[in-house]
């Protein structure tokens, strides 16, 4: 297959390039840069400006660009971290709509901060009205941009990540007061913290892909989330370090303004459609996943 991508050097990007080669695929990654790419025998990096007609048939197009959550969360931040979403996503409709033949699926990327925050509300794909917060705010209007691929014929896709597990993302940041000696639990610790391995993230991208069922909104998290306290406890325990020192909700948001949401509050989400659909996760469990991870 040929696979259309934004977002392509970014955490989740690099991954799925990486298994999607593994399987015989080429990727067209879409990037404002690509002279600073080396294009290779499975994938091609080229400007959004790029003649739609010069590119091969595509089966699949999936965006995953967007800034980064991580940094104070000003103004300025706060207007590209929707921007940016917004943007991409326009720019590879209007490729799309370019296109002499339509892709079979459009996978855009989005997240479980569509649900907002909740300790005691499971949420899963059935759940319709979304959270009053700002992430809310910015998949709302993300997930409805893309619906323009929907209006297109092509069968859409809204992957709402979790907090991804892996060598870089989240990971680092949340272990990083455990490496210090310093890890304990976030507030009260009760938060949830619906997280997934990043090869279950590629692998449940593949699987959308692949399965010509599945549409709409997936959420793309671990069957089994895991309170604050819990995995903070779990990190100290891989990295063999004390969990002793709990770090009070007002100095996380006195350090970094608004974007400690994503730290002091949480939601439990169930990945319901994949498991209706019977896809199986190589790290349900929190325990093995850092074990494989090695953080």
């Amino acid at each position: 297959m040929n696979i259309l991508m934004t977002g392509g050097t970014g955490f989740v990007g690099k991954n799925l390039t990486k298994s999607l080669h593994q399987q015989n695929h080429h990727t067209y990654i879409l990037t404002r840069s690509p002279d600073k790419h080396l294009n290779t025998d499975y994938a091609t990096y080229i400007n959004y400006n790029y003649p739609a007609k010069q590119l091969p048939s595509i089966h699949a197009v999936v965006n995953l660009a967007g800034e980064s959550l991580f940094g104070y969360w000003s103004h300025r931040k706060k207007d590209a971290i929707l921007n940016s979403r917004i943007e991409a996503t326009n720019h590879v409709i209007d490729i799309i709509k370019q296109l002499p033949r339509k892709p079979d699926v459009f996978i855009s990327g989005s997240a479980i901060g569509y649900y907002g925050s909740s300790e005691d509300i499971m949420f899963s794909e059935e759940t319709t009205i979304p959270g009053r917060d700002f992430l809310a705010d910015v998949v709302v209007k993300w997930e409805t941009c893309a619906k323009q691929a929907e209006e297109l014929g092509i069968r859409t896709v809204y992957t709402r990540f979790g907090v991804i597990l892996g060598g870089k993302g989240a990971l680092p940041y949340m272990s990083l007061p455990v490496k210090m000696f310093a890890g304990g639990k976030i507030g009260d610790g009760g938060q949830w913290v619906s997280w997934v391995h990043i090869k279950d993230v590629v692998r449940l991208i593949e699987f959308c892909i692949a399965n010509r069922h599945i549409k709409g909104p997936i959420n793309v998290t671990a069957p089994n989330p895991k309170r604050n306290k819990d995995l903070m406890k779990a990190l100290a325990i891989v990295l063999k370090r004390p969990y002793w020192l709990p770090v009070p909700s007002p100095f996380i948001h006195a350090a970094i303004g608004e974007m400690s949401q994503l730290i002091t509050k949480g939601q439990y989400v169930v990945p319901t459609k994949a498991l209706d659909y019977r896809f199986e996760f190589s790290y349900p469990f929190l325990n093995e996943a850092l074990r494989e991870i090695k953080p």
